[in-house]
C-alpha cells in the first residue's frame, strides 16, 4: 500500500504554514476547538510518538553537525528517525579525539578513573527518554533499549539518601526540615508566581534574603544543581517549575534515578554505536571556528564551514585549515559555547593550571564559533554574557579511585546499601553545609566503570566555591593538590586522623573547569540564540546556551531538546517537540510541594482542604495529616481561628457547614 492509498484526501509530508515546532504551554489557554488536530502543547504520551512521512528530497540533502556531544549525537538521531535522512549523509565534526563532549568517563584502575561530572536524572526528562527508548541496550539482549535497562535497574533498586546534609566534621543534619520561615517560603512562592520577562539580569542574591540563603533548602537546592548566589534568578525560577514535583524528594534524593555506570558508558557509547552502525560519519580533531553566511534581507543561509584539523604525527601535531562548502538545501547544526572548554587537570601531587584568560576564552576554542556568529548578527546572541567572568562560572571536581581504607569504612556508615553490592550507595551527593568550598561527595552504584576491579570504588567530589580557603587546608580548592583535597574531605567526614591510610590507598584526578556553570550567568532576553535563529534557513544551534520556551539548562534534556527542535524546524517536519512535562500544573504536586516547603508540616489552609475533601473521590490528592483522628477536629478549629481571626462568630457556622457537607459525600442515599 502506498501513501496515496491511506486516504481520499491529501496527506502532506511537511508542516503547514504557522505550525509550531516548539509550542509554549505558558502562552495561552489551551482548549478543544474545531480544526484543532494537535494535542496540548506539553502533551507527553504514546500519541506523541507517531512517525511522519519522509521529508521531500531528504535523500539528496546532507547534514554537518558541529560538536560530538550529546546534542550533536541527538541531532543525528532525529535526522535519521524523524527526517528519514540517510545516515551516510550525516557528518559529525568533533574538536576532541572522542565523542561525548562534556559527558566523559575515562581512565583505568592503575592511573585512576575520571568523570568531570555526573548525571542526576528524573523520570520526566521526556525528550531524553524519547530518544533512548529507541537506542539498543548496553548489556541486555537484542530488542531491549537503554530506557529498558535504566528502568530495570532503578525499579528494582530505589534511590534515596540517609546523609544528604552534614556539618561539624561528620554530624548529620535533618535534610527533610528545609528550615524555611513563613516569610522565606513566600520568597519562593513569589518567585514562582513572577513572569519570566520581569527577571532579566537579576541574580539570586539580589532577590533572596540573607536568611533564605542560609537555610537547609538552599543548601539542598544549590548543591544539587550547582547554583552560586551570583547566578541567574530566572534560571532558578525555571528549575523550581521543572522540579516542582520533586521538591518533597530533595531532602532524601528519592526524586532522582541514576544510571548503572558513568554517563559515557551509559548514554554516549550506546548512542554512538547506534549512529555508527547506521552509517553516520565521525571526524575527530576538527575544530570549527566560523561559518560563511549569505545575508539576503532577513534570510540567512550558511554557504561554508571553516575550521582547523589537527593531524597526529608522532610527538608533533600538524594543523591544516579546513573549508567545507555547504549547499543551500544542506543543514548545519552547531554547538554554541562549551561548559568544559579549557578544563585544567591535576592529580595527587599536581595542581590544575588554567590556560585561559578570565574574561575571554581566546581564539580557536570551543567558544570561537559562537563569538564569530554573534559578530555577524544580533540573532546569534551575546556569548560574552556567559564566558566573560570565570570567577562566577568556575568550579572543580575530583574523581577518587580507591581500595579498602578508612574512607570506605566511613562511606559505608553513610550509605543505604553496601558499596560493593551493586545497589544504590549514598543515593546522591552528601553536602557539607559548613564547608568554605561548599564541598559535596557521592558514591554512585559500583562498579561505576565496566572494567572496574571488584575491590575498587570510585567516588566523585566537587567544590562549588573557589574563592575561599578550606576549613582544614589554608588554600582555595583550585590552589590544592589532590592530596590536599583529600585532607579537606577527610576533615569534613571526621576522619582526619586516618588521612595517611586514605592517601595510601587512593588515586585522585582533578578537573578545574572555568566555564562549567557559565550557562547559569545572569541573562536577559536575546542573550541566547533560538534553536533556529530568526531568518536562518539551514542553520540550527544546539546545546546549553540556546533559548528554549520553558526548559532548564545543565541537563542532557536541554541539549537533546535543542537538537530535536532544530531538526524539526529546519526540515519543517509536521511534528512538535512537546513543552516540558506538565507536572508543575498538577494540584497533587502543588500540595505536596507546599507541605515540603513548610518543613513537612501542614500549611495554612491544608486542614480546611482535608475537611472539604477527605470524604470525597479526591481525598487522595492531599498529603496525610500528621495528627491522630481524635485531634483532627481540634487542630482544624485552631487553623480556622488562625485563618479567620479569634472570636469570629462565623467560625462555628463554617465548621458546622463543612461537617454536614462531608457527611453528604459519604451518604449512599444522597443523590
Amino acid at each position: 500500500m502506498s501513501i496515496e492509498d491511506i486516504s481520499k484526501f491529501p496527506i502532506t509530508a511537511t508542516a503547514p504554514e504557522g505550525f509550531e515546532h516548539e509550542p509554549d504551554a505558558t502562552r495561552d489557554y489551551w482548549h478543544h476547538q474545531p480544526l484543532n488536530t494537535l494535542p496540548p502543547y506539553d502533551y507527553i504520551a504514546p500519541y506523541a510518538r507517531h512517525k511522519t512521512l519522509p521529508t521531500p528530497g531528504i535523500k539528496k540533502r546532507k547534514a554537518w553537525i558541529i560538536g560530538g556531544g550529546i546534542g550533536g549525537l541527538a541531532a543525528a538521531f532525529y535526522l535519521i528517525r524523524d527526517a528519514h535522512m540517510p545516515a551516510a549523509n550525516i557528518t559529525i565534526l568533533e574538536e576532541m579525539d572522542i565523542e561525548g563532549g562534556s559527558m566523559d568517563g575515562a581512565g583505568n584502575p592503575e592511573d585512576g578513573y575520571i568523570i568531570r561530572g555526573g548525571r542526576e536524572m528524573n523520570w520526566n526528562y521526556d525528550t531524553l527518554w524519547d530518544l533512548f527508548q529507541d537506542i539498543p541496550a548496553v548489556e541486555l539482549p537484542d530488542g531491549y533499549s537503554v530506557l529498558d535497562e535504566y528502568r530495570l535497574i532503578n525499579d528494582n533498586d530505589p534511590n534515596y539518601s540517609k546523609a544528604r546534609l552534614m556539618h561539624k566534621c561528620g554530624e548529620l543534619l535533618d535534610a527533610n526540615d528545609f528550615g524555611l520561615s513563613k516569610s522565606q517560603q513566600w520568597e519562593l512562592i513569589r518567585l514562582i508566581l513572577k513572569r519570566k520577562e520581569t527577571l532579566d539580569d537579576i541574580s539570586i542574591e539580589e532577590y533572596f534574603s540573607t536568611g533564605f540563603l542560609r537555610t537547609n533548602f538552599w543548601f539542598l537546592f544549590r548543591s544539587m544543581f550547582a547554583f552560586k548566589n551570583c547566578h541567574s534568578l530566572l534560571e532558578t525560577k525555571l528549575y523550581l517549575h521543572r522540579f516542582l514535583d520533586a521538591i518533597d524528594g530533595f531532602g532524601d534524593m528519592s526524586a532522582l534515578v541514576f544510571p548503572k555506570y558513568n554517563q559515557y558508558d551509559t548514554f554516549i557509547k550506546p548512542l554512538t554505536n547506534f549512529l555508527r552502525e547506521k552509517g553516520v560519519v565521525f571526524k575527530f580533531n576538527t575544530c570549527i571556528h566560523d561559518l560563511d553566511i549569505k545575508f539576503s534581507g532577513e534570510k540567512k543561509v550558511v554557504t561554508a564551514i571553516h575550521g582547523v584539523v589537527t593531524i597526529k604525527k608522532g610527538k608533533e601535531d600538524e594543523k591544516e585549515d579546513l573549508r567545507i562548502d555547504v549547499e543551500a538545501e544542506d543543514l548545519v547544526l552547531a554547538l554554541t559555547g562549551s561548559m568544559t572548554e579549557h578544563t585544567a587537570y591535576g592529580d595527587m601531587d599536581t595542581i590544575p593550571k588554567l590556560a585561559c584568560d578570565k574574561h575571554d576564552p581566546g581564539e580557536n576554542s570551543g567558544w570561537s564559533l559562537w563569538k564569530n556568529l554573534a559578530q555577524k548578527s544580533p540573532v546569534f546572541g551575546k556569548p560574552e554574557k556567559f564566558y566573560g567572568d570565570v570567577d562566577k562560572s568556575i568550579w572543580e571536581s575530583a574523581t577518587l579511585t580507591f581500595k579498602p581504607s578508612p574512607l570506605i569504612d566511613k562511606i559505608k556508615t553513610l550509605s543505604v546499601n553496601d558499596p560493593y553490592s551493586g545497589r544504590t550507595v549514598t543515593g546522591g551527593i552528601i553536602t557539607f553545609t559548613d564547608s568554605n568550598w561548599l564541598m559535596s561527595v557521592t558514591c554512585n552504584r559500583q562498579p561505576h566503570f565496566p572494567d572496574q576491579p571488584d575491590d575498587t570504588l570510585v567516588l566523585w567530589v566537587y567544590g562549588l566555591l573557589m574563592d575561599k580557603q578550606g576549613n582544614c587546608v589554608p588554600k582555595t580548592m583550585s590552589q590544592c593538590t589532590g592530596k590536599e583535597i583529600l585532607a579537606e574531605l577527610c576533615y569534613h567526614l571526621g576522619i582526619s586522623d586516618q588521612l595517611e591510610a586514605v592517601i595510601a590507598n587512593t588515586k585522585i584526578r582533578l578537573a578545574l573547569m572555568p566555564y562549567i556553570t557559565a550557562q547559569f550567568m545572569t541573562r536577559a532576553a536575546g542573550d541566547r540564540p533560538h534553536p533556529v535563529p530568526e531568518g536562518c534557513t539551514n542553520l540550527g544551534l544546539i546545546g546549553q546556551f540556546v533559548e528554549t520556551r520553558n526548559d532548564i539548562i545543565f541537563t542532557m534534556e536541554a541539549s537533546i531538546r535543542t537538537a530535536r527542535i532544530g531538526v524539526y524546524k529546519l526540515l519543517n517536519i509536521p511534528k512538535q517537540v512537546p513543552d516540558i512535562n506538565p507536572t508543575q500544573y498538577d494540584i497533587r504536586h502543588m500540595l505536596k510541594g507546599a507541605r515540603a516547603l513548610n518543613n513537612g508540616k501542614p500549611f495554612i489552609g491544608e486542614r480546611l482542604l482535608h475537611r472539604l475533601l477527605d470524604k470525597t473521590y479526591f481525598a487522595h490528592v492531599l498529603p496525610p495529616l500528621p495528627e491522630t483522628e481524635d485531634s483532627k477536629q481540634t487542630r482544624f478549629e485552631e487553623e480556622m481561628h488562625e485563618l479567620l481571626g479569634k472570636g469570629n462568630a462565623a467560625i462555628q457556622t463554617l465548621g458546622d457547614w463543612i461537617t454536614r457537607l462531608r457527611e453528604s459525600f459519604s451518604n449512599r442515599d444522597d443523590r
